[in-house]
């Protein structure tokens, strides 16, 4: 059947639809499913649609899974906004499990609220409610979105608009009593405050307005820091340590100083981030240890240039240096254990490095990596919203 008649098939309601698989060695907390080709093809469709709507009503500090919006727009827009506006704490949020713990009945309120094709609605809520097969047994799911779908990020993203998104900028604008800054990727946010008193009660704010919709913070890493131009100087005088860090994603960003002493925002990767990749990577030269060295060399550059073209920001050369050399020794070790002949020593394997160099990538394309992108012009320090509010109706999200 075709890819157009499949899709007129499900959008009658004909068809039933196949229930989200596990994978056997799945050992995550989050729960990953695995769509039908069908599935997927409608997905795709109905996303484009939605997308098409609320793309109009998102505000301008959403950056997550947009149409001309990447996590390196995010970090730009935060990165203006902690050193041009009035930001001397930082507040670094993190939503406990939040894509397995999504409301269906909440969600689809939201949607029925600017979506008006029930046929739509029905399959969003079928797809919702299709459940896991896990160890041969199908297990109904109550919350949560079915990540690895196409479907998926759009959802996450209007449940956030109106759960945080709207909130936060109405409860900025009515209770803080100075300025407050908002960057938001997917579930991941960061929240700049000019004073503390502010960055407490909307803490305790934000926590009461998730409850509503039954999400929690995870403790341990949402916190309130001091981070800015001045928090070097307040916590010298009072005897402290450099100010903290906080991370945000796959970065950890730390202030510093130009070289004419003004306050800068650096950034590099992340720990964890760079220690869990280094050990997949090791993984994977277990599994291509007998591969032809040439089909080797050729996936180690592709993973090198990934994450170039990712972590490739200024003042992050150091990790990029150290996460190379680390791949570079570990192929040698993979390589020495082919035979049993013994270890290669470096001798031999600096010869392998030159017919086989790991580069570090189109070098006129590192340009584009460090240079930060253009921050958009409707949201240039992630304050201003972008487009406006849902009308009329749209106001009982905030309350």
């Amino acid at each position: 059947m075709r890819a157009t008649g499949r899709l007129k098939f499900f959008i009658s309601g004909t068809s039933n639809f196949i229930v989200f698989r596990r994978p056997p060695d799945e050992d995550w907390v989050k729960s990953q499913r695995k769509s039908t080709t069908e599935d997927k093809i409608v997905q795709g469709a109905v996303a484009e649609v939605l997308n098409a709507v609320y793309e109009a009503d998102f505000v301008g500090f959403s950056h997550g899974f947009r149409p001309g919006r990447s996590p390196h727009s995010a970090l730009a827009a935060l990165d203006k906004a902690l050193m041009t506006q009035r930001v001397n704490f930082v507040l670094d949020v993190d939503i406990r499990t939040f894509f397995d713990s999504v409301d269906h009945g909440w969600l689809m309120r939201m949607l029925a609220h600017r979506i008006a094709d029930s046929r739509v609605l029905r399959l969003i809520k079928r797809w919702l409610a299709a459940g896991v097969l896990e160890s041969g047994q199908w297990r109904a799911v109550e919350a949560g979105t079915p990540q690895g779908s196409g479907i998926s990020p759009i959802l996450a993203n209007v449940f956030l608009h109106y759960v945080v998104d709207l909130w936060v900028h109405q409860w900025r604008r009515r209770r803080a009593a100075g300025q407050v800054i908002v960057c938001r990727y997917a579930d991941d946010m960061v929240l700049g405050c000019e004073f503390e008193t502010d960055g407490k009660q909307l803490l305790a704010d934000l926590k009461d307005r998730l409850a509503q919709f039954g999400l929690s913070l995870h403790g341990g890493k949402t916190r309130l820091i001091e981070f800015g131009r001045f928090a070097a100087c307040n916590r010298a005088a009072a005897g402290q340590r450099r100010p903290e860090t906080f991370d945000f994603l796959g970065f950890t960003h730390y202030g510093g100083r130009t070289r004419k002493n003004k306050f800068m925002v650096k950034r590099k990767t992340q720990a964890k981030r760079l220690v869990r990749k280094l050990k997949a990577i090791r993984d994977e030269m277990q599994r291509r240890m007998h591969a032809p060295v040439r089909e080797q060399h050729r996936w180690l550059r592709q993973v090198l240039i990934g994450h170039y073209q990712y972590f490739g920001v200024i003042f992050n050369y150091r990790s990029l240096r150290v996460f190379k050399d680390c791949v570079v020794r570990q192929w040698r070790k993979t390589l020495g254990k082919r035979s049993q002949k013994g270890r290669m020593n470096w001798v031999t394997f600096r010869q392998l490095l030159n017919a086989f160099p790991p580069g570090t990538g189109d070098p006129s394309g590192m340009a584009a990596m460090i240079d930060p992108p253009r921050v958009l012009s409707e949201e240039p320090t992630a304050v201003t919203p972008h487009g406006g509010f849902c009308g009329g109706e749209s106001q009982q999200w905030l309350s």
